[in-house]
């Protein structure tokens, strides 16, 4: 079977393999400050009059995007041009399995720029238990603008599990979850992917009115998920590996893969602040949907078949086995355990 027939059939999956699941369960065993799912999901989820729901009675979420990502080597990235490089090939990619491109007009402008910071305790308890704390600032013309960002998540690669955990948090403000199926490609080879399930919530720093907002007890008051990972009511979590990340994003276009399934592609460099350090390039798209079970097959199949056909395209521009948000936990050379 080719790489492309499987991929076609794993797209949008609802289930992670009885295999993966017995791997990671015996890779997971005996971790120091591991955290096991049944403790997680029990106080979250809940069975209701109407459904499946969370303690709080909200109703389980379900899956609304669709969220793939080509991590690459930065040291091509030099110039903004490399961005139009890449771009080039996605457009000639796209024509060459059927799938329509829109040029967007901003690809042509001067790239932004964004601060991303990640929180974590010092024995990054979060990260190990397959939770992430970031925020984000933009800037214009050199300036912040507009509420920075505090994205909270739980990923790994069970369906299950991530959706049995309730990431709404415990603040007077307006917040949006948003729950994502995020493809990447397998960790040692080109032309197939593999699937991690990202249940997030977001909002402006300005929803949130706590003081102390690194305080571990804080975190856990608007965090309630958090609840089973704090050891003591004084600690307090910071900056990871005391890293600020430079993002540097660019769209790219719209790809269309009919029958209104449309998204939105771009481009972005990490790199360090102060040493400017290039972590990691990325492509990504991403599409929306109301319910998974509602996209036509011939869609998903020509989803995986850009996403495929793109890789192999671009094979040498590739970086296997790695996420950004990882990079950033391995700045000091740490081998923190992920759920990626």
């Amino acid at each position: 079977m080719s790489a492309t027939t499987l991929a076609n059939k794993r797209l949008l999956r609802t289930r992670t393999g009885k295999k993966e699941k017995k791997d990671k369960g015996k890779k997971d065993k005996g971790k120091k400050d591991k955290v096991k799912s049944s403790q997680i999901k029990q106080p979250d989820s809940q069975a209701s009059a109407s459904g499946p729901a969370y303690a709080d009675g909200a109703p389980l979420d379900r899956i609304t995007y669709c969220e793939a990502k080509l991590i690459l080597k930065p040291d091509r990235f030099t110039s903004v041009q490399a961005f139009r490089d890449f771009g080039k090939i996605v457009k000639s990619t796209a024509k060459k399995v059927s799938v329509g491109f829109i040029e967007d007009r901003e690809a042509e402008l001067r790239p932004q720029v964004r601060e991303i910071v990640f929180a974590d305790t010092p024995d990054f308890r979060l990260y190990n238990n397959a939770f992430i704390l970031r925020r984000r600032i933009s800037y214009v013309d050199g300036f912040p603008v507009g509420d920075p960002e505090v994205v909270f998540k739980f990923r790994l690669a069970d369906e299950q599990a991530a959706t049995a955990v309730n990431v709404r948090p415990k603040i007077a403000g307006a917040y949006r979850i948003k729950f994502k199926a995020e493809v990447l490609p397998l960790k040692n080879e080109v032309g197939g992917y593999r699937i991690l399930y990202s249940h997030n919530c977001q909002f402006g720093v300005s929803q949130m009115h706590d003081a102390d907002k690194t305080s571990m007890a804080t975190l856990v008051k608007v965090f309630p998920a958090l609840a089973a990972l704090q050891k003591s009511p004084d600690e307090r979590v910071s900056l990871v590996n005391e890293g600020i990340v430079e993002e540097v994003p660019l769209p790219l276009g719209q790809l269309d893969f009919g029958k209104g399934l449309v998204g939105k592609c771009d481009m972005g460099l990490w790199r360090t602040r102060g040493e400017y350090k290039s972590l990691v390039g990325e492509f990504a798209f991403q599409v929306k949907f109301d319910r998974k079970e509602d996209v036509a097959e011939k869609q998903k199949k020509l989803v995986a078949q850009f996403y495929v056909t793109l890789q192999q395209e671009v094979q040498d521009w590739l970086a296997l086995g790695v996420t950004k948000t990882g990079m950033v936990y391995r700045l000091k050379g740490n081998e923190p355990q992920s759920h990626e």
